[in-house]
């Protein structure tokens, strides 16, 4: 059961007579008394000739994927299968990140008839987003009261990262283009395949001429090249308690997952063989063995559930899971934040392990203002005490990790830190160049 604003309203309408007669002298707190005992008799007749909500039936409609940021559509079919019609409201129980509308829509559903209402989630987070009942409201027929139920109707919209990063992707894939041979540039490295043979253009490297091909076939032909394909490529997400670090209007997690993607779909394009694992000290996504255009879709759909833990990475038992993933990897990307001297201890002595083996990428997102102080505590005014202060604390965040750069480089591997925006295409960038190179 449940109350309306009406019958707050009725109970304040008599109580006017009962000040009126207060004001004669008149003792009217019987009268009082009475009429709210009639306002309550009058609220539970209401609700008991309410028709029962029971006799609704409720099908849901909703996408089974939605990348976040992006409106979801769904539908609720209400059908009556009392015999009564049936006039109230309806409130579908979204958790607040859903962004579910706050209003509860009306309802009017005559006997044996079928209502559809549409509703509109703007989900503010990834993961499972979840509905399990609707409460359906039957007004009773002079509106003071009815019935409440609660009824089962279980949907749930897995929210997938934005993959922002893809506006990076078409001019990368031009690069790698020209480094696959199918434009007029052509690169040459070690560690490089023979591609095809073709004629001789002029600006073309003449240290790539088939002296061979071109006695038989009389005119000038070259040998053109493309970067080694089938590499295995590993991303490993740090999913610890660095994870959780604000940056710009996300968390570093979400950062790394953009970084990610791009470098998957880049690689996937390359014909190299990619493998994800997110991983603090249990693993908490692996994507391995999907090639081509299955690759993309079973990343994020792995992504999306993941959550940074406020817990500390084990960088042994994360190498280890690396091995486990292949044998042989030719470069692993490790998307972490090591910026602090001291938190980076563990993860230092655990990389020579691991740069051994492959070619290893440390890609940092960072949170670092890069305006000059001057402009940052005011245009050469004196600055103030707390102005002083976060000055100082921005140095020694920008010496420690340099520090911690520097270490990384001495156990054989590369550091890369940029903002949240700028990561994803620098560590494509460095993919490229490595390829281009004959490293990878």
């Amino acid at each position: 059961m449940y109350v309306t604003g009406r019958l707050p309203l009725l109970v304040a309408v008599g109580a006017l007579p009962v000040v009126l007669l207060a004001i004669a002298g008149i003792d009217a707190w019987l009268i009082a008394g009475g009429w709210i005992v009639l306002c309550l008799i009058a609220a539970l007749a209401d609700a008991a000739l309410a028709p029962d909500p029971r006799g609704i039936a409720v099908r849901r409609l909703l996408p089974a994927r939605s990348r976040l940021g992006e409106p979801v559509q769904g539908s609720l079919t209400l059908r009556n299968a009392s015999d009564r019609r049936i006039r109230g409201f309806v409130r579908d129980a979204w958790q607040p990140t859903a962004g579910a509308p706050a209003a509860r829509p009306a309802i009017d559903i005559p006997a044996g008839e079928a209502r559809t209402l549409v509703t509109s989630l703007l989900p503010r987070r990834r993961g499972e987003l979840r509905s399990e009942f609707v409460v359906v409201r039957s007004a009773g027929p002079i509106g003071l009261a009815g019935r409440q139920r609660r009824v089962e109707a279980s949907g749930a919209v897995r929210v997938l990262p934005p993959f922002a990063a893809r506006r990076h992707l078409p001019s990368r894939l031009a690069r790698l283009r020209e480094l696959d041979g199918n434009t007029s540039v052509q690169m040459r490295g070690q560690g490089t395949e023979f591609d095809s043979l073709r004629e001789y253009v002029r600006g073309d490297d003449v240290r790539s001429i088939d002296w061979r091909a071109t006695a038989r076939a009389n005119t000038t032909m070259l040998r053109t090249w493309r970067p080694e394909r089938d590499r295995h490529v590993v991303i490993v997400i740090d999913t610890g308690r660095t994870a959780a670090a604000r940056v710009g209007d996300g968390v570093r997690l979400d950062a790394a997952m953009e970084a990610a993607l791009l470098l998957a779909a880049l690689a996937t394009r390359a014909g190299d063989h990619t493998h994800l694992l997110m991983f603090d000290r249990v693993t908490r996504a692996r994507v391995t063995r999907i090639d081509g255009p299955a690759l993309l879709p079973a990343l994020v759909d792995a992504m999306a559930p993941v959550q940074p833990q406020l817990i500390d990475t084990d960088w042994d038992a994360a190498f280890a899971e690396v091995r486990r993933l292949t044998s042989r990897p030719s470069l692993v990307v490790l998307l972490t934040a090591q910026d602090a001297t001291e938190a980076a201890r563990g993860f230092l002595g655990s990389l020579p392990a691991l740069t051994h083996r492959a070619h290893v990428l440390v890609g940092t997102v960072t949170d670092a203002e890069t305006a000059d102080p001057a402009d940052r505590i005011g245009n050469g005014q004196r600055p103030t005490a707390a102005e002083v202060y976060r000055e100082a604390a921005l140095e020694r965040d920008a010496l420690d990790a340099a520090q911690v750069a520097a270490a990384i480089s001495r156990a054989g591997a590369e550091a890369l830190a940029d903002s949240a925006e700028q990561l994803p295409p620098r560590i494509a960038d460095r993919y490229l160049a490595l390829k281009a190179a004959g490293r990878l």
